[in-house]
């Protein structure tokens, strides 16, 4: 690789690589940022900071699905187990999710707690124009 080094002699300043070479580097360097992003990913997951969420859970939300009922079916749980969490009644927690009742901010707050999510993430989604 032909490069030139552009300062004095004993301290240069820049250098100069022909565009191949350059963007050969631009390359893995973005690679490796890539791999320091995964890394960092899957430490966070192991140390329980976080946790990857399926496709099929993102495209359900993406989709339009209840939020809540994509969410509970994730955490792997019934309405009536839901209920039982929040001390509500599967009925109360099947119309929420069928869109029929609306449910308060004290119900919202205990169901996100009880499926381990953000109440923006049971709630955005519908008051989004």
């Amino acid at each position: 690789m032909n490069i030139q080094f552009i300062g004095n002699e004993s301290n240069p300043e820049y250098a100069v690589v022909p565009i191949a070479a350059y963007r050969e580097l631009l390359e893995k360097a973005e690679m490796l940022e890539d791999v320091e992003a995964y890394d960092k990913a899957k430490a966070a997951q192991k140390a329980g900071e976080s946790e990857f969420i399926p496709d099929v859970v993102v495209g359900a939300l993406l989709d339009g699905e209840n939020p809540l009922k994509v969410w509970r079916k994730f955490r792997g749980m019934s309405q009536a187990e839901l209920a039982k969490a929040i001390d509500a009644s599967q009925a109360y927690v099947a119309q929420i999710e069928s869109g029929r009742r609306e449910g308060t901010v004290k119900v919202y707050r205990s169901i996100a707690e009880a499926l381990r999510v953000d109440i923006d993430d049971l709630v955005e989604s519908q008051t989004r124009a």
